[in-house]
């Protein structure tokens, strides 16, 4: 192992740091911690991922030599994390739906769900069977209207 602290400390904090900050991505990515859409956490797996594996290589795999240390790479996981932490507290926030009432499969609908009241506007008792009125029946005719009147002239 390549870490040692009292040799190359900034070496082994910058391992440290990549492992962490890769661990966490991909623990935030795998379990949707806050309610994260799917394309925020495939990024979250995938930078996690590199960060894990670059860690692994430096730690177990890396012979000596040249290495390059960029503390810029650790704002990507600051700022995921920083969204998954906001979309957290987004979905804590939101108004829970109404839950759905359970599933009955012998239930009756309701009256209201009936399209047309049968003849004579009342419904039918609960149990009995609904009877659609044909569009062929004649409808009962309308009141006659009164004839018009004009009206009288002004008196003056």
């Amino acid at each position: 192992m390549n870490l040692d602290f009292d040799v190359d400390p900034l070496f082994s904090w910058y391992v440290v740091l990549l492992a962490f900050s890769g661990i966490a991505l991909l623990v935030i990515g795998a379990v949707n911690v806050g309610g994260l859409k799917a394309g925020w956490r495939a990024l979250n797996v995938l930078v996690g991922l590199g960060f894990a594996g670059y860690a692994y290589y430096l730690a177990f795999v890396f012979e000596g030599g040249t290495y390059a240390i960029f503390f810029k790479a650790f704002i990507l996981p600051v700022l995921l994390i920083i969204n998954a932490v906001k979309a957290a507290v987004t979905r804590s926030q939101a108004p829970a739906a109404p839950a759905a009432p359970p599933y009955q499969p012998n239930a009756q609908y309701p009256q209201q769900g009936v399209p047309y009241p049968p003849q004579g506007g009342q419904y039918p008792q609960q149990g009995a069977p609904y009877q659609q009125p044909s569009p062929y029946q004649a409808a009962a005719p309308a009141a006659p209207a009164a004839p018009y009147q004009p009206p009288a002239p002004p008196q003056g």
